[in-house]
Order: C-alpha cells, then sequence, then structure tokens
C-alpha cells in the first residue's frame, strides 16, 4: 500500500507521519531526495537524502524519479529505488508537496492521498514562525504559496484538519488502519479461512456417519 501524504508548508504533516510510524506496524517512510541543505537536527539519510543539484539533475536524466519538482527555489523527488528495493518491505508512506503528489496520482492511482489542512491561515502563519527555521521572507513566501495549495485539497480521497495534536494523530491512523482493511487488500488473507470452510471429502453439515453392521 503506498499512502501519500501532502499539504501546505508547516500544516504539520512531517510530525504526523513520524508519530504514525512509531506507533503503526509494517509502516515504512519514503526517504525524498532534495538539493536544500539540511535544516537543525535532520539527518542525511534519515530525514532526506541531501544531494547537489548535479546529482539531482543526473538522477532526472536517468529516470529514477517517481516524481519530483521545484518546491521554495530547491529540489525534491521521490526515487523509484525507494518503493522497489526489495530490502523494503510493508506499506510506505510518502511525505511530497502537491505538485508530487499529483504525479503520482496519474503513476499510482491505486495509492491513498491524504491532505493535512491546517486549521486556520493564522495558526499556519503561527507555526512557521515559530519553527525558526526562515526568514520574514521566506515565510510570506510559504504563505503565499499556502492559499493556493489549500485549494488543491478537493483532488484528495482523505482530508485530516490538524487543529489538535492527539485527535489529528488518531484521524490519520484511522484512515491507514482503514485502508489496510480494504476487501482487494484482505484477499490473502481472506483466502485460507475461506479454504478452511470449503468443504473436503468431509460430511455436509447435519449428516452423521452412520455405524457399520456386522
Amino acid at each position: 500500500m503506498i499512502i501519500v501524504v501532502t499539504g501546505p508548508s508547516g500544516c504539520g504533516k512531517s510530525t504526523l507521519i513520524r508519530q504514525a510510524l512509531e506507533r503503526t506496524e509494517g509502516l515504512r517512510f519514503s526517504v525524498s531526495h532534495t538539493t536544500r541543505p539540511p535544516r537543525g537536527s535532520e539527518v542525511d539519510g534519515r530525514d532526506y537524502h541531501f544531494v547537489s543539484p548535479a546529482r539531482f539533475q543526473g538522477m532526472v536524466k536517468a529516470g529514477r524519479f517517481l516524481e519530483w519538482a521545484v518546491v521554495h527555489g530547491h529540489r525534491y523527488g521521490t526515487s523509484l529505488k525507494e518503493l522497489r528495493d526489495k530490502g523494503h518491505s510493508g506499506d510506505v508512506i510518502l511525505d511530497i508537496d502537491i505538485q508530487g503528489a499529483l504525479q503520482v496520482r496519474k503513476k499510482f492511482p491505486e495509492a491513498d492521498f491524504i491532505f493535512i489542512m491546517p486549521p486556520r491561515f493564522a495558526e499556519l502563519k503561527k507555526r512557521l514562525e515559530g519553527r525558526g527555521e526562515d526568514g520574514a521572507e521566506a515565510i510570506a513566501s510559504r504563505l503565499e504559496r499556502a492559499r493556493e495549495e489549500v485549494e488543491a485539497y478537493a483532488g484528495f480521497d482523505f482530508i485530516i484538519i490538524n487543529d489538535h495534536p492527539e485527535a489529528a494523530l488518531e484521524r490519520f491512523a484511522s484512515v491507514i488502519r482503514g485502508q489496510r482493511c480494504r476487501r482487494e487488500r484482505m484477499e490473502a488473507a481472506v483466502g485460507p479461512i475461506l479454504e478452511s470452510f470449503r468443504l473436503r471429502g468431509r460430511p455436509a453439515a447435519g449428516k452423521k456417519n452412520r455405524p457399520l453392521r456386522g
């Protein structure tokens, strides 16, 4: 199962994903490539694969990306290796921007698409300012872009309003749990159960074997 998560910068999607990964078995994170420098405590290979613009462009030319886009002046992309690596198992969750999500929709329409919606414009502004990662100009750019991005919610399967952290996390996790139980995703597990109910040389229900007479 592929779970695509997106929303405006500062909406809290990364925090929700991190907490869901900690609490949900069989869920792994797709680490994106980016040309931007690391922020704060970010670690290469865990949060992002930090690469040079030249290397990123080389991957684009080689067709190694499922999706990629330019966001706030930097390139971000999801490599096909993250999805195809045989060493990985379980469901995979992608934290990508709206441009990338729309690209994935065209290639994997069966994926689950979740939009994280901030509760109010003022709250988003407060969060961006509070994390202390960007200057005033960068924050203004992100907020202006967010005015357009929130309008894209209608193209997604699930909307999570990130108003209260625990409540938003429960809704987010509930979507993942619910989607895992869809009929088409349960076929492999249901098969052996059905087989156990089917008659294979056993007496039909309600009939008993009669003892042999000598």
